[in-house]
Order: structure tokens, then C-alpha cells, then sequence
């Protein structure tokens, strides 16, 4: 790492939009390749990537009742395909990052969206609740680069003090995903079959695969590739074009769980922590909510059901651009105030997701499903669910343009390493939900949520922001500074 003797990052703002060079011929600074206008025509394609393993997830938490009845088992084992689905996330990620760094963005997408598409359909014609497993886990499994690798790509283009807002914008598009699939999700299985809405998702997911192999140009920093790193050793060693081309033409097998050695940072594995401890918060929420506020205020239709799950997706849409874009300011701010670039500033708007609208979003369901009653106790419900989706995405957003921003160069890597933590964690404790509800009930099982996203969430974020330069000097993991940073 270029200077971590100082408290903090040095900045140096001709360096900012350094001039990288490929093959000895200078090119443009790497965030002015492309027009403003290609940018954000770059960021719709790939929020329509990150959008559809979104709508996977949340189209299926309202079915879960009609699924039990139709495969005939309980809710707390279809529950467990949740789990299966969000580890297979984590896996998803880290092999569509790692091979992102090796072979560029644009071949990620081209070869995971079929995955998608393939999964979605056996989802859908799935007859036993382990075929239904086993196509959950491709399915999930083919969406999950959308969201590593699209981090990876909003790093590509765009400079520091716009990263914030661009990240803000691509969760918020992503995450219209967890507002509107319930809802589609439960009209589809009211009317028709929760089997018709996965399939669904396969016809859209082949959509969107037209639409990138059409309109989606390769964003990756030139020279930065894996495979223009392995090109430009085997021209030095003085092998011909064909021989060259010959060794780089078939497959090279990569390790993708290498990106996980970069939780060895503290600062990595301790955002990881608390981004867990306040995502869990959401799916405490979301898992049961059709035995919780459903059974509470008598919601038997799916449809219905489905449309309580929109607050909490309007919530994550509004928290994930509003923090982006504060995160930007606090990033402008704190860097003019010192005269030099301190990358914890933009988490310090972290603190009000995890410190207070999740922990009070946890209180205001429990006293809405145990005590409130009526129009009033079901509107307290709504309100609730709408400000957990701010405080999680308070909290999520800037984190991940705080991966991207210490590793830029690894950035779809660090991304999937983080993700990869915390899905890790919600594959463990999503698993409990049900048996905790009906043991303690859902005032203790919120409580405890809550506490967590106080003490993991707000605890381990503030350690970060506060000691974050002397934590990024435990373990250097090629962390940028404005010298490598753009």
C-alpha cells in the first residue's frame, strides 16, 4: 500500500485520473473512456442484472405458504431453500468476481445468466421440495454475479466522488426488486401458480442476457485483466501471437474462494460483521411475515400478503440512493476539511441504519404483531417495515462503495468476499427464524435482532470509522490510496 505511515490516505488529485497505459499506448484516464451518457446507459444494463436475483428472492417469500401445500411439507422446511438460496449466492459471487478479474465483466454475465434462466425453469417445474432445493441453488446461484460484479463495473466508471451516488443508484434499481416481487410474486400465485411466476423469471433473465450480449461494452480497466496481465508476460518471454493466443485459448481454472483472503483485512471482515448484523434484521422481518403480520391481521391472500412487502422495498430504494449520495457529501466534506482523503468518512452515515431505523423498525413490528390491534397496529406494521428497508440500506450502500473505494482494483473481488461473509452468516441464521418465533415469540425474536444491529452493526462500524487507518495497517490487501484509486 502506497502510505499508510499517516493517519490518513494522502491525496493528490492530478493522480485521481492517472493515465494507464496498455501494451506501451497511452489511453484516456480510465474513468473518461466513456460518455456521460454510456455511463448511465451502462448502469441501467447492469441494475437490470442486479434487479432479477432480487425479484428471485423476493418473489418466493409470499408462495412459501402455497408451496408447503403444494409439495406437501411444512413452512419451516421451505424455509430452509432460503438458506440453501442465499449460500448459493455467496458462491455465485465469488466465482462470477473472481473470473470478472480474470477474463472482464461483459463474460461473467454472458455465461451466468443461463444459469438463471436454467435454474428458473427446473424451479418452476419442480414436483419434491429437493428438486425444488437443487434448482433454487443454480438459480440463485446464476443471479448472484449481478450484484458483485456490478459493483465491480459502478468502480470501473465512475471517479470517487461520484461513486457514492452511482452505487446508491445501481442498490436503489436493484432493489425495486425486494419492493415489487412480493407483490408480483403473490398476484401470480393467487391467480395463477407460484410455478408461473419462476418461470417468468426465467423469460426475463433470458431477456436481459439479449440485452447485454447486445448493448453491454467490456468495462473493465485495460491492462488490468487477468488474462491481459498472463498476455503481456508471454509476449516478454518472447512467444510468438499464435503461441500466445494457443495458451490463452482454453480455460484456465481459477480459484474462486481467493477473494476470501481478503477478509484477513480487519477492516473488510469487521464492515462484513456489521452489514450481517443489520441485513439479518430484514430477513427476521421478511421470512415469517406471512405468520407474523399475516396471521395477526387475518392476510390469507398471497396478493395481499405480497403488497405488505412492498414498504420494506420502497424503504431499501430510498435508504440505498439517499446514503449513497450523503456518503458522496461526507466523503467532499471531510477531504476538504483535512486536505486529504480519510476513506471511513463515508460510513459514518452507516450509523444512523444500524444505531437507530433498524433496531426501532424491529421494536415497531413486535409491538405491532403482539399488541397493537386494528387499522392503527397494522399501519404501525407498515411504517416499520418501510424504515427497516431505509436503516438496512443506511448501511449497505455506503459499505459497499467503501469496498470499492479501499480496493478498487479488486473491487467485483473484495464486493463478492463481503458479500460472500454475509451471506454465510444469513445462511446460518436464517435457519432459526421459524423454530425461535415459535419458541420465544416475536417480540424476544425481535428484540434479539435488534440488538445485534445495535451491537455487531453500530459496535463494528464505529470501530472502523474511528481506528480504520490503523486497522488497514494489520493486513495489507493492496488497499488504494488517490495514487491507485481513481
Amino acid at each position: 500500500m502506497a502510505s499508510e505511515e499517516t493517519r490518513l490516505l494522502q491525496d493528490d488529485d492530478c493522480q485521481v485520473n492517472r493515465i494507464i497505459t496498455e501494451y506501451g499506448a497511452t489511453v484516456k484516464p480510465y474513468h473518461e473512456r466513456f460518455s456521460s451518457r454510456k455511463k448511465w446507459s451502462i448502469l441501467g444494463i447492469i441494475s437490470c442484472c442486479g434487479l432479477i436475483p432480487f425479484f428471485v428472492s423476493g418473489s418466493f417469500f409470499p408462495t412459501i405458504p402455497e408451496v408447503s401445500r403444494d409439495l406437501n411439507t411444512t413452512a419451516s422446511i421451505v424455509s430452509l431453500t432460503v438458506s440453501i438460496s442465499v449460500f448459493a449466492a455467496s458462491i455465485g459471487g465469488l466465482f462470477g468476481a473472481t473470473y470478472s478479474g480474470f477474463y472482464g465483466r461483459k463474460p461473467i454475465y454472458l455465461f451466468s445468466l443461463p444459469l438463471l434462466v436454467i435454474g428458473s425453469v427446473g424451479v418452476g417445474l419442480s414436483m419434491s421440495i429437493r428438486s425444488l432445493m437443487i434448482w433454487r441453488f443454480f438459480q440463485t446461484m446464476g443471479g448472484a454475479p449481478g450484484i458483485s460484479v456490478g459493483a465491480g463495473v459502478v468502480g470501473d466508471i465512475f471517479r470517487l466522488e461520484e461513486r457514492g451516488t452511482a452505487m446508491g443508484i445501481f442498490f436503489g434499481a436493484c432493489l425495486l426488486g425486494p419492493a415489487l416481487s412480493p407483490f408480483l410474486g403473490g398476484v401470480v400465485a393467487e391467480y395463477f401458480s407460484w410455478r408461473i411466476m419462476q418461470l417468468s423469471l426465467g423469460f426475463f433473465g433470458l431477456i436481459i442476457l439479449l440485452l447485454v450480449a447486445a448493448f453491454l461494452p467490456e468495462t473493465s480497466i485495460p491492462g488490468t485483466r487477468g488474462i491481459d496481465k498472463r498476455r503481456q508476460r508471454l509476449h516478454a518471454l518472447g512467444k510468438s501471437e499464435d503461441e500466445v493466443e494457443r495458451e490463452l485459448g482454453g480455460f484456465v481454472w481459477l480459484n474462486p474462494f481467493k477473494p476470501l483472503l481478503l477478509l484477513r483485512s480487519p477492516v473488510l471482515s469487521a464492515v462484513a460483521v456489521g452489514g450481517g448484523a443489520v441485513l439479518i434484521t430484514d430477513y427476521v422481518l421478511l421470512v415469517p411475515l406471512a405468520y407474523t403480520v399475516g396471521a395477526r391481521y387475518n392476510i390469507t391472500s398471497s396478493a395481499a400478503l405480497g403488497m405488505c412487502f412492498i414498504p420494506i422495498g420502497m424503504g431499501n430504494c430510498t435508504g440505498a440512493y439517499i446514503s449513497g449520495y450523503i456518503s458522496d457529501i461526507l466523503v467532499v466534506s471531510y477531504r476538504a476539511a483535512r486536505g486529504a482523503w480519510y476513506p471511513e468518512d463515508r460510513l459514518r452515515v452507516t450509523l444512523l441504519g444500524a444505531g437507530l431505523f433498524a433496531p426501532l423498525s424491529m421494536v415497531g413490528v413486535a409491538v405491532g404483531v403482539q399488541w397493537a390491534s386494528g387499522l392503527a397496529g397494522f399501519i404501525l406494521c407498515l411504517l416499520s417495515l418501510f424504515f427497516n428497508g431505509i436503516g438496512v440500506n443506511f448501511v449497505l450502500s455506503p459499505i459497499s462503495a467503501y469496498v470499492v473505494d479501499i480496493l478498487h482494483d479488486k473491487s467485483a473481488e473484495s464486493m463478492a468476499a463481503t458479500n460472500a461473509f454475509r451471506a454465510f452468516l444469513m445462511a446460518i441464521l436464517i435457519a432459526p427464524i421459524f423454530p425461535l418465533i415459535q419458541n420465544v415469540g416475536v417480540v424476544w425474536t425481535n428484540l434479539i435482532a435488534a440488538s445485534s444491529s445495535v451491537i455487531f452493526g453500530f459496535g463494528f462500524l464505529w470501530l472502523v470509522i474511528h481506528y480504520g487507518d490503523a486497522l488497514r495497517t494489520w493486513a495489507d490487501v493492496g488497499f488504494s490510496t488517490t495514487t491507485t484509486e481513481g
